[in-house]
């Protein structure tokens, strides 16, 4: 049975991202249950601890949800069975950007066998937690594999290539790295920043900048890109964790923003690319515009009227400018005729008034 904690820290949707914030640490972990409550009270404030009960189910799980590292005890080791060996080496081998750590406590005997088998399926990195300072080299292992992530990367290198950049504008640029992959439009995002969908655009059109949405997208394909680096998952997986609709759904985002099939795009970009191409497209002809942008400049959100169907003249479902319908007027009465709660015609002065089809009289 699968059991899943996440009391170390709080999750990216639950928070505001700042430039400051730090993109949770998802961890899985393959541990005995006296060490998952020790990883516990390590990981509080520092990353988040999902255990497994079998390699099966983190290779599983992967394949769905990308993670910082994979946490492996050597006692849980030495307790698996013999075909666990060799999904070791798959989980590896498909996986490589996500570091498998093994994990020393103390409850595991005679452990030099297993390790030299750990080593030779693929795991690089051991940490000894027998001693207290073991905990600390395992928070600093992990925090060091998180800053080297193309998230982190992206928002150093804007920082270098926008030294005069107002906080706004990177609190902005850092949002497109750090909001949960679930937020995919810019309606979504400006509600995230406590802006109307309009004024966030017009900031934007009005320096000369490319739209919100262009931004969003790169940015989108930067992260897909980074996924993509791990031979075990596939482009629908990727497609399906970046909450895309479908497969062929991604595949036109990826034609829209770069003219190439899904499949081209796999084999020519990888994180790293993909954010080089991004900051070339979109950051370093602008650099003077984003220097003065402030997209947070706007009236309050409860100043601003509320979008339902069509206002002001505009969609609410695809934000383009519509004509609106005049207001149907109710129809007037005949000047100077009123009808009464009796039904009977009434001049304006409330006299009664007899039918033109009648003869007046002489």
């Amino acid at each position: 049975m699968h059991t899943e904690r996440s009391e170390g820290t709080r999750s990216a949707s639950s928070q505001e991202p700042t430039p400051s914030g730090a993109i949770t640490h998802h961890v899985y972990t393959l541990l005995t249950p006296g060490e998952q409550e020790r990883v516990d009270v390590a990981a509080r404030g520092c990353f988040a601890t999902i255990h497994r009960d079998s390699l099966d189910q983190v290779l599983t799980d992967l394949r769905s949800r990308s993670a910082t590292a994979i946490l492996l005890s050597v006692a849980r080791m030495q307790q698996s069975p013999p075909h666990q060996a060799a999904i070791m080496q798959r989980v590896v081998r498909e996986f490589p950007r996500i570091p498998a750590v093994a994990l020393l406590t103390g409850a595991e005997s005679k452990p030099t066998h297993t390790l030299f088998s750990m080593g030779q399926q693929g795991v690089r990195a051991l940490v000894d937690v027998r001693d207290p300072t073991g905990w600390r080299d395992l928070r600093a292992l992990l925090v060091r594999q998180e800053t080297g992530a193309v998230e982190a990367e992206a928002m150093r290198q804007l920082r270098e290539l926008l030294p005069q950049a107002r906080p706004e504008c990177l609190r902005f640029l850092d949002t497109l790295f750090l909001v949960p992959t679930r937020l995919t439009t810019i309606r979504e995002l400006a509600a995230r920043l406590h802006l109307h969908p309009t004024t966030f655009m017009s900031r934007f059109t009005r320096l000369g900048l490319p739209t919100p949405k262009r931004y969003l997208a790169y940015a989108r394909l930067v992260r897909a890109a980074s996924r993509l680096e791990n031979p075990g998952v596939s482009l629908t997986q990727v497609a399906f964790q970046l909450e895309f609709s479908s497969p062929q759904s991604f595949s036109r985002h990826v034609h829209s923003v770069l003219g190439i099939s899904a499949a081209a795009f796999r084999r020519q970009h990888t994180g790293q690319s993909m954010l080089r191409e991004m900051l070339d497209e979109l950051v370093i002809p602008h650099r003077e515009a984003l220097a003065v942008l402030d997209p947070f400049a706007s009236q309050p959100q409860w100043m601003v009227p509320p979008l339902r169907g069509v206002t002001e003249g505009r969609d609410q479902r695809t934000g383009r400018s519509t004509p609106t319908a005049p207001r149907e007027r109710p129809p007037r009465p005949t000047r100077g005729v009123a009808t009464g709660s009796s039904g009977s015609a009434r001049s304006r002065h409330g006299s009664a008034r007899p039918p033109s089809s009648m003869p007046r009289a002489a």
